[in-house]
């Protein structure tokens, strides 16, 4: 595992992925109009707040749970990984991104942030392919009781 790798994941390629498919279904957004969720300006605003608020807690959870200086040397099992798998990723990928969507009004925001769901799925595939490297028997278990971005129901 490179130091980049360990420190960084896949996340620059989803968050690229991510930013490219945005600015195409800005310029869709454009050209037919939006997709109006509500004129409620203050529910849009509130509703962002709140996730946004969710965001920033998991994201502070997240890093706190594992410290920079550990990613990659040892495989951490508590905190907010023991609940997600990705609890970074998940903290945009389940929070943030349907707040955005709310709060730029378009139901094509919305359907943005459900299609990001699988193709970030596919997208950390090869950064747990590394991790089962790293931690072959460790890791297998570890999966196999937390999800990646969503809490498994069942422990």
């Amino acid at each position: 595992m490179t130091p980049y790798q360990r420190i960084f994941g896949t996340g620059p390629r989803g968050l690229a992925l991510s930013l490219v498919l945005l600015g195409c279904l800005a310029v869709i957004d454009r050209r037919i109009g939006p997709l109006t969720i509500t004129s409620n300006a203050a529910a849009r605003y509130t509703f962002f707040g709140m996730l946004a608020t969710a965001t920033v807690v998991l994201l502070v959870w997240s890093v706190r749970s594992l410290p920079l200086s550990d990613r990659g040397q040892r495989l951490v099992v508590e905190g907010a990984f023991r609940y997600f798998r990705h609890p970074l990723y998940a903290a945009f990928l389940t929070f943030f991104n349907f707040g955005l969507a709310v709060l730029l009004n378009s139901w094509l925001y919305v359907v943005w942030a459900l299609v990001l769901h699988p193709l970030w799925h596919l997208n950390v595939r090869r950064e747990e392919a590394l991790m089962d490297q790293q931690f072959p028997d460790a890791y297998d278990d570890y999966r196999m009781r937390t999800g990646r971005f969503f809490p498994r129901r069942t422990r």
